[in-house]
């Protein structure tokens, strides 16, 4: 059997021990994660969608284009967060983010600057293209996968 796991959380750290267990302790199946494959995916969406520059990991620009894109209707656009120094980023996985950000949003939306339907197209644009960079192969890296745990 071959099964393919997908987390849309950057920060599931557990992912990586779990995946390994599951191929240990089932000889029968093969686990992979989509969060091994074409590692630069995300700063591609981020480009394709006219984000080049970007400095988040919650809660700015691009968590307000993601929401626009399904669900319009239940977005607030008022401004939000802050730009956060990049030395942050080494405190991430350890401090919450209260002691690293001003609000608990790690990046910056200010209103006014895209239109709705703007952020909507950014939103679509950015996961269309992460999705699609981030599977690419993976049917075959599934197989091979199986093949070299099965025959050896």
């Amino acid at each position: 059997m071959k099964f393919l796991v997908c987390t849309g959380h950057g920060g599931s750290y557990w992912e990586g021990a779990f995946v390994k267990h599951i191929n240990y302790k089932y000889p029968q199946i093969i686990l992979i994660s989509a969060n091994h494959n074409n590692h630069f995916a995300w700063e591609e969406a981020v480009e394709e969608a006219g984000l080049k520059g970007l400095n988040e990991m919650h809660g700015g620009l691009l968590s307000v284009c993601t929401a626009m894109w399904p669900c319009p209707e239940l977005v607030k656009t008022n401004s939000m967060g802050s730009d956060i120094p990049s030395e942050n980023r080494l405190y991430a996985d350890y401090l919450g983010w209260d002691k690293l950000t001003q609000d608990g949003c790690w990046g910056k939306f200010e209103e006014g600057i895209y239109s709705h339907d703007e952020l909507a197209e950014k939103g679509k644009t950015f996961w269309n293209t992460f999705i699609k960079r981030r599977t690419e192969n993976l049917k075959q890296i599934l197989e091979e996968g199986y093949r070299r745990k099965t025959q050896g």
